[in-house]
Formats: C-alpha cells, sequence, structure tokens
C-alpha cells in the first residue's frame, strides 16, 4: 500500500512522522493545551504520559498498515501540534484531522499544515476526494477548510453520542476532490508565476 512522504513542508511549517522519542515534547505540549483542547476532543480529559505513549505507538502501527498518517506539526524547533491524514470515510477518501496548541493559533499553521496534507493526499493513489469533519460548535476548523476551498456538503448528527463538553452533536462535512485541489494549485502558482 502506498504512503505518503514521512516528511511534508509549507511555508512555516514542517510535518514529520511521529517518533517514539517524541514522548517527552508532546505529553508537554498536550498537557500546556488540555484547556484548549478538552471542549472538542474528549481523549484530552484521560491524558496521561501512558496515554500519550500509546498514541505514539499506535500512530507506528497505523502508517504502517495504512490506515492513518499522523505527523507532528513542528514550526522552527517547536512542536505545535498533531495532524494526520485518515482512512475512515470510504473507498477513495481521507479525511483530515489537527490540533494545535493554544500558543501557536491564529498564525495560519494549521492552514499551512492541512494544505500540506491535501497535497500529499491528493498524490497518493486511489484517493479521488479528501474531507474535514467537525463539530458544529467548532467554527475555527470550519475556518480551515474554507480557506483551502472546500465545500460545506452536510451537516448531520455526530455518529457517537456526545463526549466533548463543546460539541454540539452536530458534524459538519467538508469536500474537497483531488480535481478541485489541482485546479486551485495550478491556478495559485499561474498567478504567482
Amino acid at each position: 500500500m502506498e504512503q505518503p512522504a514521512g516528511t511534508l513542508r509549507a511555508d512555516q511549517v514542517v510535518l514529520r512522522r511521529w517518533r517514539v522519542t517524541d514522548l517527552d515534547a508532546l505529553e508537554r505540549a498536550i498537557g500546556e493545551s488540555v484547556d484548549h483542547l478538552l471542549p472538542w476532543l474528549p481523549w484530552a480529559a484521560g491524558h496521561s504520559r501512558r496515554q500519550t505513549a500509546d498514541f505514539l505507538a499506535r500512530s507506528h502501527d497505523e502508517w504502517e498498515t495504512g490506515q492513518a498518517f499522523g505527523y507532528a506539526i513542528t514550526s522552527g524547533a517547536a512542536l505545535t501540534g498533531s495532524c494526520g491524514l485518515h482512512r475512515r470515510v470510504g473507498a477513495g477518501g481521507l479525511d483530515i484531522g489537527y490540533w494545535i496548541h493554544p500558543r501557536w493559533t491564529g498564525r495560519g499553521l494549521v492552514t499551512m499544515a492541512a494544505a500540506a496534507l491535501v497535497d500529499q493526499g491528493s498524490r497518493l493513489a486511489g484517493i479521488d476526494r479528501i474531507e474535514i469533519h467537525h463539530d458544529a460548535a467548532n467554527p475555527a476548523s470550519g475556518a480551515v477548510a474554507r480557506r483551502l476551498g472546500f465545500t460545506e456538503i452536510e451537516h448531520r448528527p455526530a455518529p457517537e453520542p456526545l463526549s466533548a463538553p463543546g460539541e454540539s452533536g452536530t458534524d459538519v462535512i467538508w469536500r474537497l476532490t483531488v480535481d478541485q485541489w489541482r485546479a486551485r494549485t495550478s491556478e495559485q502558482a499561474r498567478r504567482a508565476g
């Protein structure tokens, strides 16, 4: 099964495949971000060193099986967040997930990271679309999708009962086809050239 590159670069961010040696830095980033993550990510409530180690091991296994491709978001030497491409939206699709340390919000880093993921995902064999799913009460995630040219296609009840305090129970689904992404990047290159 084809895999994406282990390192991706986009403007001010470098995405690199998670490593077991990231345990201390990731645990620190999560610990400093718990209040920021808790409304949207239920795993933040049970954050522990063991849970973080399990995440890193699972990230390695998921990468090897092609189920998901998780990356550390870095800017300079700092670990600023996490993102990934996930095969959880059916054949031909990838879903992007992301979070960022609150100290790094408002700088466009998540948009840069998501653009790198879309670009890499669009190059994988058999992929015809990329999606972003987020809770309706989290408009910041929708803003990332909008800036990258995704189309909001659906609001639907969340597949699982509410599990994080900020959730409304309604998922917003955004989609961008590989053809749309290629046309968008070609147009941007033409304007820049």
